[in-house]
């Protein structure tokens, strides 16, 4: 009870003196910045055996729409965060497909 009551004060307080759209910028580093450890592995290594070309593929598509949607309705948090996500998304998926290829040409 106390901890509701808590929050909505908190929630009044903070909407007045807040800019919501620092969440938004705040989300989108962490989304677009989770991305960079795992490209730099790949570029370290050149190993993409553990990633799922299927979950990346949706993956990466989904941050392409989310770029889109960020476009159309303008949203700059959303477009920044989202097409910053993209370049390391991309490589990581045209890095799998690449190595998926030459494992095929050597399998043969």
């Amino acid at each position: 009870m106390y901890l509701a009551i808590f929050f909505i004060l908190l929630h009044k307080n903070i909407s007045m003196t807040f800019n919501i759209a620092i969440v938004g910028y705040l989300a989108g580093f962490c989304t677009s910045i989770a991305q960079f450890p795992q490209a730099y592995k790949v570029i370290k290594t050149g190993n993409t055996e553990s990633i799922s070309i299927v979950m990346y593929s949706i993956m990466t598509t989904g941050i392409f729409f989310w770029f889109g949607y960020g476009v159309l309705i303008p949203d700059l948090p959303m477009i920044i965060s989202n097409g910053i996500c993209l370049i390391p998304s991309l490589y990581i998926l045209y890095i799998t497909f690449r190595n998926l290829r030459r494992t095929k040409k050597q399998n043969r």
